[in-house]
């Protein structure tokens, strides 16, 4: 039954899940009662915790058909579980015109309803539930998500829209006509309200949530025992600091969901125009949309309410809500296939590959552009939280947990304190038994030993590391929505960067340019604004092929389209309605150049009548846009010169892409020689085509005709070489980061080669290093895929395979410290289309290929987050740094992302940085360390600090006594929090090194460092319990004790006779509690500066003038008062007078103590890391992160690195060696 009934949802996808059904049991429901009644509630509290527990304990497994909740159980690494209610949803009948004409649409293959779901009756044959009874669909709720029952697949679904499954022919056909108002009412029962609803939780609701948190219910039931024992100034403490702690807590928390609210209300209601079946337009609220609508975009622009995909017409859009980047984009409608030439309407719509054609949600639209008289239209393919808009905003709202080591060892080091804490209540009974103490007293000390050895203050104080850092980070420009990220950054030890914007300065500038005539390259060409050219065709191309649009009067669009208009001088105008009369219909857009480069002379005395007369002289029309995309990596128009019969096609992009479009013998022989020798100076460089179309293209068809159609058989035209500077700043900031041991990885966008001799000039590839390219090839024709490898600086001596002497191949070095094992002297260099084959067909190279890959070129944003997947299965700390635009999901998937967009926060990175240059990493890391290093620094104080107070009163209850209220109060206000939040204010060492802090708690040296503290301590205070007991003055302490001849003081007597009730009852006041807490608040001090690391990850102690006047000041309080004490204090903290001799037998004990502790950190530090492995007898042991394992293995295997012109196959994966010609790459 348990594997019948088990099934997944979401399968595949990043929220993939088991689920479980149940149905509520009655029996269950009342023993679960019952043990709540008799736990007091804390079973419900332990029910409310885990949700797995809750439904097991009041459910009965039931088929997932017929359930009444479901239990969710992630697939991924951290197996959570969630439950959720199934609701029933019923279809009533609707007043359809005609049910039949509803069936139909349903049926007619569109997801909307249901092309998965619920049920097949229900796609079929929905008739006949609208005319007999209401049809009820089972669901539920999961983070925003309705999941439909769907009797096809016996599964639940979630409800999908038009972005799957659906044709761009059915788009056309089926969709662009709009819905009945029947059909919208149906769907709309269905999809429910488009909206994206962030609910400000009200202020009472995340009250109780936070208060339920285990640890603030630990605190609760602490209180609550201290308060029975009378410690209520200590309660009293702790209840202010809860307090501080959870309305600090509560404020963060619903100022992220107001401003969360507030990014998401923008647009969540707005007036928008749908059409209807019947051509009539209808107003209704954004909220009531549904997919399948048909909208129309206003004239003045808006903001877009749902994700839509344009049928009709063009919008210029700014998407930096998404992308984070300013710049306008132009959308152009569908290629309708039906219409095509070659007709290829088998191709499904997606939003992401037709992300030229679609209007995303919470984007704005600034202004469209029409044919006259129609409307621009878009048909609504997904609403709500289904929208790319939802989906961020859902990942923002419920975020993956952060796995990261410090976080886990810190759970099981807390249940090893409550171990320990478990032998001293254990302990504390039998002692307490044993000397015949009242069963009242016995529970709340035994208790009581609980709530000192879990200290209540340690969340507080791990936080205090990170909320200091942050603010640190936010000083030099640095803002971080996820603070847990900042500890994990410490642990970075590769960085990915994106090319161009992060290393490169953002804009190009245009070097020059190269034409061809007849097959051959000109000469270099400086100057493109000249008389000579501009009425060439190089020119016209440069004029037209581009999606620059003017916005309010200023020409923008792409940097780069930018560059090259300006380049060439022309003036762009936008024409209006009224103007296109000229044509037969409606010309967007109209390129001329200024009169001053046109050939012919004007004449001087009729200068109006020239201006007028201008345009219809030389001026062209851009009569379709085909938007540059990046997985065709190019773009291309379709103009017209005003008077011309036949129209031009004009195509610019990647000069390998355009090369094989073009006819064979218009593109120069040495055309690959040319583009090489640019590319490896750096330059970016783009080809340029162009040809005259046939004369019976007319207007009409060129607006519905495929891209595919017009953009080959082309005229190759040349190059335009494009210069991307470096910022001044790489260099440095790589070279910093290399000598800190932290690799560097270059992922781009861009050109192979271009991106490989820009790793060379930043240094991030090193002059006498040899880089390796691999060029995978997919299965075809029956051939399995392969990788051709080629070394860069040999691929010009292709036509002299022998002329590759020996030495190319790399030479391997032996490294005394695996660290260096990354410095080996090769790097790997592929493309997208390669990764993508490697990642598919050669899975066991995968990670060797990430051990030294450097150059990925040619990535599409989706490659990118896949390469940092790569990385993290080898056990790499992925840092990446991109400027926002394309990295969102790279930023997202890192360890820390760190996105420089202008933005202040780009919504999809962890960190972003004001600045834009990459100076911000080594900063961020640097931070990052420091902010890890206090956090363990912090946790092994807690951890001593427990340890010690759980030592001495475990000792004092041997005696029956315990310390008092005041002096606990002491100890945890004065020292411990005044220590714990001063020695977290260490800032950043000033640069990086290359030692690495520790990853986790659990590690040999800290281990061993926290137990040595721990021994010493327990040694010293024992040494003084026990000795003070051999002194020749000690006695049994009373009232009357007067050890210290103080009988002329009766003041001092008198005010402890007084009390004498009050200490017979607790046995506070002896001379063992006064030796013990002396000893014991110096112990707090001496761990604090012995804990308190500085070089090399944080600035020295001395410099941390806070901590430091701190424990100066404690020095000097306690020492005073052990040395010449003040009635008035002993009687606070309920000291007792002992001998002057013993006050400074005491002194001696600390500063001994002090010698022995400081002593054995430091050495532990100096030595520790080459004694211990020696000492605990493993010294070959083989190392934990697989990178460092595989680079040991690396260094031994003789086929790896592969030689130069080899090819290794996927089917048995051997390495052939053998002359393999070598093939230039793309």
């Amino acid at each position: 039954m348990d594997k019948e009934e088990r099934k997944i949802i979401n399968q595949g996808q990043e929220d993939e899940m088991e689920i479980y059904g149940y149905n509520l049991s009655r029996w269950k429901l009342a023993i679960v009662s019952l043990g709540v009644i008799c736990t007091g509630g804390f079973l419900l509290l332990l029910l409310y915790w885990m949700p797995e527990w809750r439904v097991k304990a009041t459910c009965v497994r039931a088929a997932i058909k017929d359930c009444e909740v479901v239990l969710l159980r992630t697939t991924d690494e951290f197996k959570m579980w969630f439950c959720a209610k199934i609701r029933i949803l019923s279809l009533e009948t609707h007043p359809v015109s005609s049910p039949k004409s509803m069936s139909n649409k349903l049926s007619n293959g569109h997801a909307v309803c249901l092309i998965e779901n619920p049920t097949e009756e229900n796609r079929h044959g929905i008739s006949k539930y609208s005319q007999a009874e209401s049809q009820q669909i089972r669901y539920f709720t999961h983070h925003s998500v309705k999941y439909f029952w769907n009797d096809a697949i016996h599964n639940f679904d979630f409800l999908k829209g038009l972005d799957e499954g659906v044709s761009c022919t059915s788009i056309y056909e089926k969709h662009s006509a709009g819905l009945t108002k029947g059909m919208h009412a149906y769907r709309k029962l269905l999809y429910g309200v488009n909206e994206i609803a962030v609910k400000v939780p009200s202020v009472f609701k995340l009250l109780i949530k936070e208060v339920l948190n285990p640890f603030y219910i630990f605190q609760l039931f602490s209180v609550i025992l201290w308060s029975t024992d009378e410690y209520y100034y200590y309660a009293l403490a702790i209840v202010v600091m809860s307090i501080v702690s959870i309305v600090s807590s509560l404020y963060s928390i619903r100022k992220q969901y107001v401003m969360l609210h507030d990014m998401v209300a923008t647009h969540s209601t707005v007036r928008v125009s749908v059409c209807r079946v019947n051509e009539e337009i209808e107003e209704i609220f954004s909220t009531d949309l549904v997919p399948g609508d048909v909208m129309v975009i206003p004239l003045n622009g808006t903001i877009m309410p749902c994700d839509a995909v344009l049928i009709n017409g063009t919008c210029i859009v700014n998407e930096s809500m998404l992308t984070g980047e300013s710049v306008p984009v132009t959308k152009t409608n569908l290629p309708n296939p039906s219409v095509d030439v070659k007709g290829i309407g088998a191709e499904l719509y997606n939003p992401e590959t037709h992300k030229r054609h679609t209007l995303f949600c919470g984007t704005t639209v600034i202004q469209t552009r029409f044919y006259t008289g129609e409307l621009v239209k878009a048909v609504v393919v997904r609403t709500g939280f289904s929208t790319s808009k939802g989906q961020l905003v859902r990942s923002i709202l419920y975020p993956k947990p952060t796995d990261f080591k410090l976080y886990r060892d810190a759970y099981l080091f807390l249940l090893c304190l409550v171990a320990v804490a478990g032998i001293g209540f254990i302990y504390t009974i039998i002692n307490s038994i044993l000397n015949e103490v009242q069963v009242g007293v016995i529970i709340i000390e035994s208790l009581d030993i609980i709530t000192i050895t879990v200290p209540p203050a340690l969340p507080a104080a791990m936080t205090a590391g990170i909320v200091y850092a942050q603010r640190r980070l936010k000083k030099i420009g640095i803002f971080c929505i996820s603070p847990q990220r900042i500890n994990i950054c410490g642990q970075l030890n590769l960085v990915c960067f994106d090319k161009t914007g992060t290393l490169t300065e953002d804009g190009l500038d245009l070097w020059g340019i190269q034409r061809v005539e007849n097959a051959r390259f000109l000469s270099p060409e400086e100057n493109v604004c000249n008389e000579m050219l501009v009425k060439s065709q190089f020119v016209a191309c440069l004029a037209t092929c581009h999606s620059l649009t003017k916005i309010e009067g200023v020409l923008s669009g792409d940097p780069l389209d930018l560059k090259m208009f300006e380049a060439i001088g022309w003036i762009l105008e936008e024409a209006t309605e009224e103007e296109t009369a000229l044509h037969n219909r409606i010309m967007p857009t109209v390129v001329r150049p200024p009169k001053q480069l046109l050939p012919e002379s004007t004449p001087a005395g009729n200068q109006e009548m020239e201006l007028f007369e201008l345009p219809a002289v030389y001026e062209i029309g851009i009569v379709r846009q085909f938007p540059f995309s990046s997985a065709l990596q190019r773009m291309s128009v379709v103009a017209r010169v005003l008077g011309d019969k036949k129209m031009d096609a004009y195509m610019k992009g990647a000069p390998e892409v355009i090369a094989s479009l073009c006819k064979p013998e218009t593109v120069p022989v040495d055309f690959q020689n040319v583009l090489e020798d640019f590319t490896k100076q750096g330059f970016r460089v783009i080809a340029l085509a162009h040809r005259k179309l046939e004369s019976k293209l007319t207007w009409h068809k060129v607006q519905n005709i495929s891209r595919d159609a017009i953009e080959n058989n082309m005229d190759f035209m040349g190059l335009i070489i494009m210069q991307n500077k470096l910022k001044q700043e790489t260099p440095a900031v790589l070279e910093d980061l290399h000598k800190a041991n932290i690799r560097t990885v270059m992922v781009t966008g861009d050109n192979m080669l271009t991106a490989v001799s820009v790793a060379r000039d930043c240094g991030m590839i090193l002059p006498q290093d040899k880089v390796i390219i691999a060029e995978a090839l997919p299965p075809k024709d029956g051939k399995v895929a392969k990788i051709n490898w080629h070394y860069a600086d040999s691929l010009t001596q292709c036509s002299h395979p022998s002329a590759i002497a020996s030495e190319a191949i790399p030479v391997k070095l032996v490294h005394d410290s695996l660290e260096d094992l990354q410095m080996t002297r090769y790097h790997f260099a592929m493309n997208g289309k390669s990764f993508s084959v490697i990642l598919e067909h050669f899975q066991d190279l995968v990670p060797k290929l990430m051990l030294h890959g450097t150059v990925f070129a040619r990535m599409a944003p989706d490659q990118k987050t896949q390469l940092i997947e790569a990385l993290q299965n080898v056990d790499y700390f992925v840092g990446m740094c991109g400027d926002g635009a394309n990295d969102c999901g790279a930023l997202k998937r890192a360890h820390g992302g760190i996105s420089l967009s202008e933005l202040e926060a780009s919504v999809a990175s962890p960190f972003t940085s004001k600045t834009p240059s990459i100076s911000c990493v080594p900063n961020l890391i640097r931070e990052g360390r420091a902010a890890l290093i206090t956090s363990f620094c912090v946790f092994k104080f807690m951890a001593l600090y427990s340890i010690i107070q759980y030592f001495s009163v475990t000792l004092l209850y041997s005696i029956l006594s315990n310390l008092g209220d005041f002096q606990f109060l002491f100890i945890d206000l004065a020292i411990i929090l005044v220590v714990v939040f001063t020695m977290s204010l260490n800032p950043a060492w000033k640069e990086l090194v290359a030692q690495r802090p520790p990853s986790g708690l659990i590690s040999g040296a800290l281990l061993f460092s926290v137990l040595s503290q721990i021994i010493i301590c327990i040694g010293f205070q024992s040494l003084g319990f026990f000795w003070v007991k051999q002194q020749p003055w000690y006695e049994v302490w009373h009232p009357k004790s007067d050890a210290c001849n103080t009988t002329g003081s009766l003041l001092w007597n008198s005010s402890h006779l007084d009390n004498e009730t009050e200490l017979d009852e607790h046995n506070i006041q002896n001379y063992e509690n006064t030796t013990v807490f002396f000893i014991s608040s110096f112990q707090y001090l001496i761990v604090a500066i012995a804990f308190s690391k500085g070089k090399p990850f944080r600035q020295p102690c001395y410099k941390n003038y806070f901590f430091v006047f701190s424990v100066i000041f404690l020095y000097v309080f306690i020492l005073f008062i052990m040395l010449y004490p003040v009635a008035s204090v002993d009687q606070v903290l309920q000291i007792v007078c002992v001998p002057y001799q013993w006050r400074v037998t005491m002194l001696i004990i600390v500063l001994v103590n002090a010698f022995v502790s400081i002593t054995v950190e430091e050495s532990m530090d100096r030595w520790g890391k080459c004694c211990l492995p020696w000492a605990l007898g493993c010294g070959k042991k083989t190392p934990k992160a697989k990178y460092m394992y595989l680079a040991q293995e690396l260094l031994v295997d003789p086929e790896w690195p592969p030689k130069p012109q080899t090819t290794t196959e996927a089917k048995g994966l051997v390495k052939e060696n053998g002359s393999c010609q070598i093939i230039t790459i793309t």
